[in-house]
């Protein structure tokens, strides 16, 4: 497992944008790039859901529908970092954003198929 910490979130107006980062310890990312990695998000008394995922590669990008076109995933392995790039947020954005890492997969949607995981960050968007 590796440790993850996100940051970048806030209250930010619908139409607007914000820049989540997540920062891994050691040399996560920058080692041959042995993970695929993921932004997930969840509201109280809901589950956990799917927004973006990064390949172990860097070469391959999957999302959500209802992000399709406005968030962007991104990795900077020199940095040890990972960025989820939010464009024209809406309301029902709003929620608790996770970052995470999966060791034993080239890519995922899947929640069970990461085994790191960040804190959160929360997102609001006021409407």
């Amino acid at each position: 497992q590796v440790q993850l910490v996100e940051s970048g979130g806030g209250l930010v107006q619908a139409g607007g944008s914000l820049r989540l980062s997540c920062a891994a310890s050691g040399r996560t990312f920058s080692s041959g790039s042995r993970y695929a990695t993921g932004w997930f998000r969840q509201n109280p008394g809901k589950e956990r859901e799917f927004v973006a995922a990064l390949s172990r590669s860097g070469g391959t990008t999957l999302y959500a529908d209802s992000v399709k076109g406005r968030f962007t995933i991104a990795r900077d392995n020199a940095k040890n970092t990972m960025y989820l790039q939010m464009n024209s947020l809406k309301s029902e954005d709003t929620a608790v954003y996770y970052c995470a890492a999966a060791s034993s997969s080239i890519r995922s949607m899947k929640i069970e198929d990461y085994d790191s995981w960040g804190q959160g960050t929360q997102v609001t968007v006021s409407s």
